[in-house]
């Protein structure tokens, strides 16, 4: 039996490779062109061009191909873009340890959140980070859960806030559970906003009342658990507006529009009309939010350092913020009572 042996004279070792090739390849695929990413890395456009050109040479592999008047990655350069988010991921840990040790004085932590936490938890968690950490630089980028996790996954942030609804098969964090590490900071109930004049304002009822009614539907993620919901009912909705604006929704309701369905965390964010009525509905859950970040980045410091913040904000601060109601509702009692604040539930998601 022969035994094929690979030497320095192979036509690929590690040595070919170097950090600022992968730093190219993704950002080229971040930005779509070879342009876009010689200005976000601060180099002209002839000097990525030129890099690409040796590094295809090196390699023995072509990176990136012509697509119309602009490119794509090959095969090899989506390779090396992914490998990208690894690598950032190592010498982000190598960093962070160097700055733990410095008791996590500097390091940067990039935030991805769904805009209902723009509001709400966001806010707080970057002034928590500032005033302990203040030299960490933070910033912050509103996306859905789906996009915040397909950011976290291709390294263009370090943490996403991000929801989830027991029993969603379209649960975008079941697609990268194996690179994902969670915290569950709280279980956010779903209300339902009705009109005050509505004949089904009562201390308890169920979904199935509403059938009848038009509704408004929220993001996708939320409409998603509406159609569940009420086809757990028995019934299906007949969604007349949709929009993922909570004001909106309120405004839609207070000018008999629709009934809909909307998170304690929502409502905890704007002034409930005195039209509309909040109340518990037999038949509704509730979503889980979650710290998340991937397990390449726990053991960077300042990342680390923004998940243990995001979930003291849960007992420190986020406990005490109420919806507004007007005094003057009639539904004011009742409706205070039945958005108090979100609450952690004794599970792990």
């Amino acid at each position: 039996m022969r035994y094929i042996t690979c030497s320095y004279d192979c036509a690929m070792d590690a040595a070919d490779l170097d950090l600022h090739t992968l730093r190219i390849m993704r950002a080229i695929a971040d930005t779509g062109s070879i342009s876009a990413a010689a200005s976000a890395l601060g180099y002209s456009q002839p000097a990525i061009s030129q890099h690409l050109g040796r590094a295809s040479d090196r390699i023995g592999l072509p990176l990136v191909a012509r697509a119309g008047r602009g490119v794509r990655l090959t095969d090899a350069g989506a390779v090396l873009a992914k490998h990208a988010v690894t690598v950032h991921s190592a010498l982000q840990a190598a960093h962070g340890d160097l700055a733990d040790l410095a008791g996590v004085r500097a390091g940067a932590v990039r935030v991805a959140a769904f805009p209902t936490a723009s509001a709400t938890i966001v806010p707080r968690l970057l002034g928590a980070m500032a005033e302990a950490y203040p030299g960490v630089q933070l910033s912050y980028v509103e996306a859905e859960p789906p996009e915040a996790l397909a950011q976290l996954r291709e390294g263009r942030v370090d943490l996403a806030i991000t929801f989830r609804y027991p029993d969603d098969w379209s649960d975008p964090h079941a697609r990268i559970a194996d690179e994902l590490t969670m915290s569950t900071l709280f279980d956010d109930d779903i209300m339902l906003a009705i009109p005050v004049e509505h004949p089904g304002r009562h201390d308890r009822t169920h979904l199935n009342e509403f059938a009848d009614d038009e509704w408004i539907a929220g993001c996708p993620l939320c409409r998603g658990n509406l159609l569940q919901a009420c086809q757990n009912s028995g019934f299906q909705p007949r969604i007349a507006h949709e929009t993922d604006n909570a004001a909106a929704v309120l405004g839609l309701v207070d000018n008999h529009l629709g009934v809909a369905l909307l998170p304690r965390l929502a409502l905890s964010s704007v002034t409930v009309p005195d039209g509309v009525h909040i109340q518990s509905v037999d038949g509704l859950t509730y979503r889980s939010v979650h710290a998340v970040t991937l397990r390449s980045a726990v053991h960077v410091p300042a990342v680390a350092a923004a998940m243990r913040v995001a979930a003291e904000l849960e007992t420190a601060q986020w406990q005490r913020v109420e919806p507004e109601h007007h005094p003057a509702s009639p539904s004011a009692a009742t409706a205070g009572a039945s958005t108090a604040p979100p609450k952690r539930r004794s599970r792990e998601a």
